[in-house]
Order: structure tokens, then sequence, then C-alpha cells
């Protein structure tokens, strides 16, 4: 008996996907997943200072086998969007890999202004070349008598590029990401909320252009070391008195103990027409006055936050790896910086290079189900029940290894718009664990009705506290930092310091 033929949206075959209208983007977006993971591990290697025959071994048989595999088949038949993407991304990786090494190898060959070849190629042949012939440069000096001097070479480059050019802009035009149509397909689409329907539509995409960049925010790559505690605070456009009332209070760029402290505010794009031009032009008002801005063009709501938090790390990986320790929370949060300080400080045997993460711990829980909660995530976004243990979005801290950590497991985890979790999912994936820490409060304080909630005393030992009206931050980041203030006969969270 003949069996019935059935019609697919699409199927894989050698490790290719073929899609019913022949569109190749699947297939690169799986390719630029594989180069990025395995351009880090390159990375890492390079870091370690193996010998360079065995980068270009690693290179030849682990990243080049990826950029070719099948590309006589799907190269030519890709859009011009695609391309850009794949080229883009994959050299950006190869760029970041020492980054200053690779321009200084770049230079050698010719290509005096390696960073804009890597915005504007237009072959993949050209990112194949680059990048092997990186790897082989690095062999030749690895021969050569006078390779003691290359590192201090290599130094020289960073200095003079980062006094010279202040880390250039990495502002870049990124094709309006179109919205993946097949998504209408999945069972029970039309029956969600248009909020999750447009999710679903747009769940690929990764990249905008940036319409404001501070690139020099930590004094480029290999200075970004100096900074102990950078300050990043999601923040929606239109909230200008929390950002001016941050920047006056806890959140001022400042040294405490010797240790820098540097801040950011990231954000997106609010309403439409006038009101988001309205918007903008306000945050470029504040951005030149204060420099403290990352803008990205995308709607800016709560189920976008994980793209925010992704677009931050992708900007942390480039332009701030090596600061110790981060601060990640809401603009309506009261942080106690010098107490944070302090106990960062004090950790035992971790100067941000090894694992740290800590905030309010959530655990055992999964998806909220129920269409009326904000927090709605139905099972055509996540099918599981269970969400990994993860701390709560108002504001916790981690370490800058962990950091690099969450944006290397992101580059391959699917994205769910609740960005807490997704914390929590790229550190399961790499197998670590977020700890609970008892002055972390993002879910406020219990504080009995016969006491006075404005007490300032209350206050003093936190690490944070959510959540807080500005002129309330004002008022109490004023009071804990009176040298007068007495409290002894007053009521503490805490009667021991950085207890967990």
């Amino acid at each position: 008996m003949d069996s019935p033929i059935t019609s697919v949206e699409s199927f894989r075959f050698l490790g290719t996907t073929i899609t019913q209208d022949l569109k190749w983007e699947p297939t690169i977006s799986s390719l630029i997943k594989k180069a990025q993971q395995r351009m880090y591990f390159l990375w890492q290697l390079m870091k370690a200072k193996l010998p360079a025959q065995m980068l270009v071994q690693f290179y030849t048989a682990i990243i080049e086998s990826i950029l070719t595999s099948s590309i006589t088949v799907w190269f030519a038949g890709g859009t011009v969007r695609a391309k850009q993407r794949l080229q883009l991304r994959a050299l950006q990786r190869s760029h970041t890999a020492e980054d200053t090494q690779a321009d200084t190898q770049a230079d050698t060959l010719g290509c005096s202004s390696f960073s804009v070849k890597m915005r504007s190629t237009k072959n993949l042949s050209f990112l194949i070349f680059v990048a092997f012939a990186v790897l082989l440069l690095l062999l030749k000096d690895k021969n050569n008598p006078d390779n003691d001097t290359v590192q201090k070479r290599f130094k020289t480059t960073i200095d003079e590029k980062e006094t010279a050019s202040k880390m250039s802009s990495y502002v870049y035009s990124w094709p309006k990401c179109e919205p993946n149509t097949s998504a209408a397909n999945i069972s029970g689409f039309h029956t969600l909320p248009a909020h999750i329907q447009n999710f679903l539509f747009y769940r690929h995409c990764r990249h905008f252009p940036m319409i404001l960049d501070i690139p020099d925010k930590c004094g480029g790559p290999g200075k970004s070391s100096d900074v102990f505690l950078f300050l990043v605070i999601k923040s929606l456009p239109g909230n200008y008195e929390r950002r001016e009332v941050l920047r006056k209070t806890w959140a001022q760029e400042r040294k405490v103990n010797n240790l820098q402290i540097r801040r950011v505010f990231i954000s997106g794009t609010s309403g439409g027409g006038e009101e988001k031009m309205r918007l903008n032009k306000l945050l470029r008002a504040e951005n030149k006055l204060y420099s403290d801005i990352l803008q990205w063009d995308f709607q800016d709501s709560f189920f976008n936050l994980t793209l925010k938090q992704i677009l931050f790390l992708e900007w942390m990986e480039r332009n701030c790896p090596k600061a110790r320790f981060h601060f990640n929370g809401d603009d309506d949060v009261f942080v106690n910086t010098n107490n944070m300080v302090e106990y960062l400080h004090d950790l035992q045997d971790n100067d941000g290079s090894k694992h740290h993460f800590i905030g309010h711990l959530i655990e055992n829980v999964g998806p909220i189900r129920s269409p009326v909660s904000k927090y709605y995530v139905p099972v055509q976004v996540e099918e599981s029940n269970h969400y990994p243990p993860y701390c709560g979005g108002g504001g916790f801290i981690l370490s800058g290894f962990t950091a690099l950590v969450i944006y290397n497991m992101s580059l391959s985890t699917r994205l769910l718009p609740i960005d807490d979790v997704y914390m929590g999912m790229c550190l399961a994936r790499a197998g670590l664990r977020p700890q609970a820490h008892m002055l972390v409060r993002t879910a406020g304080l219990h504080i009995p009705s016969k006491v006075d909630g404005h007490d300032p005393c209350i206050y003093r030992d936190v690490l944070l506290v959510h959540r807080f009206l500005p002129w309330h931050i004002f008022l109490m980041w004023v009071q804990i930092n009176d040298p007068g203030l007495n409290c002894s006969s007053s009521s503490n969270i805490s009667n021991t310091r950085w207890q967990k």
C-alpha cells in the first residue's frame, strides 16, 4: 500500500537545514552558534599560551571545517543579511580572541584597518583567510629569535590604540530582523496573548543597532581590570528622574577604599513616532553630560529584558571583559555600594576571577501558566515545568568570571522572556549555581508596623533592597552616610555583617 507523503517546513540533511522556501537562514544561524563556541575555545587556548602549531591544528580541524561545511550548497543562496551575520559574528570572535594581538598581526598583513574590514567584509574567503593568517603569524613569531619582544609590541599597540582612538564605537547598522513566520504554526499559537505571539515571532533576533555607545567606559578592554565594581542598571528611556537620583547617590562613579566604581544604564527605545524621538533625544542629552548610557534600537519592554541583558553581555565581553565584579539590577533599588565594595573586597580567594553569583535565591519553582499573570509563560514558550535555581532580577551581584561564563552560555541558549530565570539557565548549563545572601532583599523587607519604615538604621547594613521611590533613595542615602547617625537603639536587619 502506498505511504502518504507528508509536507514539512524543513528537514536536515548531512548537517544542512533545507527549508521549504529554500532559504538558508537556519543553516547560517546554526553555523554562527558553532563558530562562536569554537572561537571561544581558541581564545582560551591562546590565553593558555599553547604552542602555535597546536593552535593552527585546532583552527583547521575545529573552526575552518564548520565555516566551510556544505558551503557550495548554501552560501550562494543566502541573503545579504544572513551572510553579513555569519561573517561579522564569526570574525568578531576571532578579533576578540586577544583583540589587540589580532590587530597587530593583521597590520603585518597590510590590514591596517582590521576593525573596519571586520564590519564591511563581503566574502567568506576573507574571513577564513584572516583567521588562518593570524594563526600562521603566531607560529612565525613563535619561531622568531625576537619572540621575547612580541608581548611588548602587543602592549604598545594596546596603549596606542586606547590613547589615540579611545576605543572606536561598535555602532553597526544591523539589517532589520524579520519575523519568523513559521512560529504561527506552533500548536495553540493563535490563542496566545499578542505580546507572547510577538515574542515567538522575534525570539531568534539577538542583534540590534546601537544608538548610544560608550566603548571606552572601562578604559578599554586591557585596562578594564581597574574597574572593581561595575554597576549595570536596567532603565526605561522615560525614567529620567530615577537615573538622576542614582547618579547623585549610590551609583556615583567614585573610589571606595581606592577601589573604582563605574556605572552604565542599559536601555532600549519606548513608544513610537514623536514620543520615541523625544525620548531618544533625552537619552542622547544625558549621555552627552554623563557618558553612562548604552542604548539599542529595540522596543524596551518586560518581555525584552532578556534581550537587553544579552546585548549588554556582548558589549561587556567586547569592551569591559576584565571588570572584577558586577552589580546588575533595576533603577528602583536601593544599593549600599559602600557595603557592597567592602563585602566583595573581603571575599576569600576571589578577586573576580572565580565563580560568584549572589542574590535573593529562588528555587523549586517553574513557569507561571496563568494568563492573567505578568510572568505568564505558556508551554509554547517553555515546555519544562521546572526552572533551575536563579536570583531575583531586581538586583544580584556576580564576578567578572561568571559574567563571561553567562555570556558564552547565552550564545547557544534559546531566549526566555524572564531575564532572571534566563541567567539561571545559563549558569545551570555551565554547571554553576547562584547562592542566597540574606542582605540582598529584592522581595523587600518585612518591617513590623511599630517600626518606622524610614529609619535609616534598618538599611545601614544591607547590600540592596527593592523597591524604592526616587525621593526615598535620595533621603536614605543621605541619612545612612550621615557621620552623626546613631543606631545603638534602632533595629538592624542582622547583627552579623555579610552573613549568608
